[in-house]
């Protein structure tokens, strides 16, 4: 059984803005597999939060994990995808839905909200995407 690990985070500067998204998955012995450093376009922080959850879960299915255990930094992010926030923001609510039937897809999926000071790299990869995206007038 293929068990992996995500660090997610995304950004936007302006919020609406310049928006990116960070992900680094890692194997079960702590090798890095893959790094993803995308810009989506303007939106807002939660889009871009919710699009790099997302990103993680699909990708992490495609590389063949079983189980994912994914790290995120977004407070809102988290306690929507456990329930104890309600989703009113109807892209919030199409993308905590993609969330749900993509994790399906594995046995198991484990979220864990971290500080932001342990969320470093899907943060760096996150800045370069929006800083890409700046640069290039998106």
């Amino acid at each position: 059984m293929k068990t992996f690990t995500a660090y997610v985070d995304g950004a936007s500067r302006g919020n609406p803005g310049h928006a990116g998204i960070g992900v680094a998955i890692y194997d079960d012995a702590g090798i890095s597999i893959k790094n993803i450093s995308k810009y989506i376009g303007k939106t807002t922080n939660n889009v871009a939060e919710y699009t790099a959850f997302v990103t993680a879960i699909e990708e992490s299915v495609k590389l063949g994990a079983d189980v994912l255990k994914i790290y995120l930094d977004s407070e809102l992010v988290y306690k929507q995808y456990i329930g104890l926030y309600r989703t009113k923001d109807e892209n919030l609510k199409m993308l905590l839905t993609r969330a749900r039937q993509s994790g399906k897809l594995l046995k198991d999926l484990i979220v864990q909200h971290i500080p932001r000071e342990k969320n470093k790299e899907a943060d760096k990869l996150s800045n370069i995407a929006v800083n890409i995206g700046e640069t290039e007038g998106g």
